[in-house]
């Protein structure tokens, strides 16, 4: 898969806690600047999720890759700039893969509450989904409930790309949402 696998179990909690997912790949559209989405979705979005642990090198360039840190930086910009109160009650989750390894390439937001998933997706889901329930007014499904459900999916989810006639690496972020939207549509109808 394109996308990293804590990303899908954190897209997978959001989904089966009944919000909408945004990211800026969520449509393709060379008329618009990948930026000017981004800044559109955060604007939009009361709660942001931001996993800055993909951070690795290039390969070819030897260079890491930001854009998380960017999106965060954004998101923090839209509730402290802005002067409209529905700015202002933005909430975010700041997750990395190891605990304290922020501090090396983006020592600006010490002081944060930042979460280590520690490279695992289910704790990634985990962290996500209790985060989830604290800021929303929403009743959530409960954790082991969403970890077994996950577990479910991933395991179903080769057959479904079978019959959608997809290889693992082809799968595009807006394909997994809807893989997984329907599965859990299904699953809540067959209930």
């Amino acid at each position: 898969m394109r996308i990293a696998p804590s990303t899908m179990a954190i897209i997978f909690a959001v989904l089966h806690c009944g919000f909408v997912i945004r990211c800026a790949r969520e449509r393709d559209d060379s008329g618009e600047t990948r930026i000017g989405k981004i800044v559109e979705i955060i604007r939009d979005s009361q709660f942001g999720i931001h996993d800055i642990s993909r951070v690795e090198h290039d390969e070819v360039n030897g260079l890491p890759r930001f854009n998380m840190p960017l999106e965060l930086g954004l998101f923090l910009g839209a509730k402290s700039f802005s002067d409209q109160p529905i700015q202002k009650k933005k909430r975010c989750l700041i997750l990395d893969g190891e605990p304290y390894r922020y501090q090396k390439f983006i020592s600006d937001i010490a002081g944060q509450d930042i979460r280590s998933h520690d490279g695992k997706a289910i704790t990634a889901m985990k962290q996500s989904r209790d985060w989830l329930a604290t800021v929303s007014n929403r009743r959530l499904p409960g954790p082991v409930e969403t970890e077994r459900l996950y577990k479910d999916f991933c395991r179903d989810l080769p057959d479904i790309l079978v019959k959608l006639a997809l290889r693992p690496e082809e799968v595009q972020f807006i394909e997994y949402v809807k893989v997984a939207m329907e599965w859990l549509k299904d699953r809540k109808n067959s209930a």
